[in-house]
């Protein structure tokens, strides 16, 4: 049985890497039974060859803002894509430093069929931080706050969230009395619990990524309202739609990764 909880977690707040993942805005994508190169075309991502570790994976995104002269509002990014072991089978892992654009809900319903997608994002700046979980071509459980859970099973990961820590009483209302806890640490441990894939440092850090250059979506009028994120774009899968218009930061794109010796 998989125990993990937030506190095995606790690496990312002093990862280099993860706080400019944190910086930059993010999305980690875990997908059971597809191969990457399947995924990025799901995306219809422009391959754009291989990149070594995180660095390789920064350092193509970085070519590809120079090619857009750095352009503020333009929302194309690298991902970069791996097989990972994972349970009941090979999973592919989906890193993309998209200030937490993700993949469209359509597409996550596509890759999900017949298995299971996980997903969490941040999207840097003043952070928003999601949580998705996608069964069988069916959003169960999303969410920011972890007391107001949304998706067709809302309630069913509540004994895993209060495991992992969250504070969350029998009901999966906040629980004023319950010790607080790292959310994203307790989000990596909560998708650990449904993928059995324990992420590190130094599992992004050395793998070789498949690259693949996601488009940008045409963009809607700002509205200042979030959307359900399995009605944006149709059946694009690109960007998740969680708002009209998503602004990329512009922090944290210096990092590289220090190899220890």
């Amino acid at each position: 049985m998989n125990l993990v909880t937030a506190l095995d977690y606790a690496w990312i707040r002093t990862s280099p890497l993860f706080r400019h993942m944190m910086e930059s805005g993010y999305t980690v994508t875990l997908i059971r039974g597809r191969t990457a190169r399947e995924v990025l075309r799901a995306m219809e991502a422009e391959p754009r060859g291989s990149g070594e570790g995180t660095t390789g994976l920064i350092e193509a995104d970085d070519v590809h803002r120079a090619e857009v002269d750095g352009d503020y509002w333009d929302e194309s990014y690298v991902a970069g894509a791996f097989s990972v072991p994972g349970e009941h089978g090979d999973w592919t892992l989906v890193l993309g430093f998209d200030g937490g654009l993700g993949i469209a809900g359509a597409c996550m319903r596509t890759l999900s069929k017949g298995g299971r997608v996980v997903a969490h994002s941040t999207n840097g700046g003043k952070p928003i931080h999601l949580f998705h979980w996608f069964e069988d071509g069916e959003l169960r459980t999303t969410f920011e706050d972890p007391s107001t859970r949304d998706g067709s099973t809302p309630d069913e990961l509540i004994p895993l969230l209060r495991e992992v820590g969250f504070p969350l009483t029998l009901d999966g209302e906040h629980d004023e009395n319950a010790p607080d806890v790292d959310r994203k640490a307790a989000v990596l441990a909560l998708a650990e619990r449904l993928t059995g894939i324990r992420v590190t440092e130094s599992l992004l850090q050395d793998a070789t990524y498949e690259l693949g250059l996601v488009p940008e979506q045409p963009a809607e009028e700002w509205t200042g309202m979030f959307i359900d994120i399995t009605d944006a774009h149709g059946g694009a899968c690109a960007g998740n739609g969680l708002t009209r218009r998503s602004r990329r930061p512009q922090t944290g794109r210096g990092w590289r990764q220090t190899r220890r010796s």
